[in-house]
């Protein structure tokens, strides 16, 4: 089943208390010290149009795997041109909303991130809150870094992230989460395989219908209202009357040796890695890791 459809008229809600601000504060203050892209706040107006075209790639910023664009908005509302990519239409649905609302400078692109496609360079490229846990074989990952590598700009900075075999073997293991919340609740079956270190967690929403109406963009709504019934499961729980349904996700866990393998392989240049809560050095218990890496091979 693909992930991220249904789920992504819920996402933001349960995604509430994820702490993007910080999240935003501390990778903009990387792209700072390790980025090309010097002062997006300071005017030139002496600049011809090449100038300013190439001062413009060395600003802009590529989210890749950027969901519903809460992070996105963040990096657009410190001064950097965005662009945004998702493999899905329905998280971005909810993105372009956003962008509607904020006016920012954001581009969306709906593509594969293992075969994505700019027009030219970026200064930065980020990919966060566990996107290249999604990706379950290394020559994919490899593949993405590697196009990574050919789409940023000379000297242009990789910033990434991953949960650890760690957080999934001995944190998250075999465990069941729930959640409830007056218009939506959710249950979360996780189920871990030490062999392959393959995650999988299905995921059972219930979302009240008029919830469901009420966030839904305008042009993913269904247009006869009988085909929404057809949606819903019978019953009717109190309060109103709720929808199921359900989504499988996979993951794979990662130990830091191996992805430095792959940053390597792929041509780029690995500069360090930090522990992503702490923002210290890498420890054996580290359940999420920031990994920075530079463009390698351009002149």
């Amino acid at each position: 089943m693909e992930a991220y459809t249904d789920f992504a008229g819920v996402y933001d809600t349960f995604m509430d208390e994820t702490p993007y601000e910080e999240w935003a504060g501390y990778l903009l203050s990387l792209i700072e010290e390790y980025g090309i892209a010097g002062d997006v706040k300071k005017e030139k107006p002496d600049m011809t149009p090449e100038e300013a075209a190439l001062r413009e790639e060395r600003q802009t910023i590529l989210d890749l795997g950027c969901g519903t664009g809460t992070l996105t908005e963040l990096l657009a509302e410190a001064g950097y041109p965005v662009i945004g990519i998702d493999n899905s239409q329905e998280m971005l649905q909810y993105a372009l909303l956003k962008r509607e609302k904020s006016g920012k400078n954001i581009l969306y692109l709906q593509q594969d991130m293992r075969e994505f496609e700019l027009y030219g360079t970026v200064g930065a490229v980020i990919s966060v809150c566990d996107c290249i846990n999604y990706l379950l074989e290394e020559e994919d990952i490899c593949r993405v870094f590697r196009l990574v590598n050919n789409y940023l700009y000379p000297g242009g900075i990789f910033i990434f992230d991953f949960n650890t075999v760690y957080k999934y073997e001995t944190v998250i293991g075999d465990a069941v989460i729930a959640e409830n919340r007056e218009d939506c609740s959710f249950i979360w079956e996780n189920y871990y395989d030490a062999q392959s270190h393959i995650n999988e967690y299905d995921l059972t929403i219930f979302v009240r219908q008029e919830e469901i109406m009420k966030e839904t963009p305008k042009g993913m709504q269904k247009e006869n209202p009988e085909e929404m019934q057809e949606e819903i499961q019978e019953g009717t729980l109190e309060g109103g009357l709720f929808r199921r349904f359900t989504e499988t996700h996979f993951q794979r866990g990662y130990t830091l040796a191996a992805m430095r393998e792959l940053v390597d392989r792929s041509g780029l240049r690995y500069i360090k890695a930090v522990d992503a809560d702490t923002h210290g050095e890498v420890r054996k218990e580290s359940e999420r890791i920031y990994v920075i890496a530079r463009e390698a091979g351009k002149e």
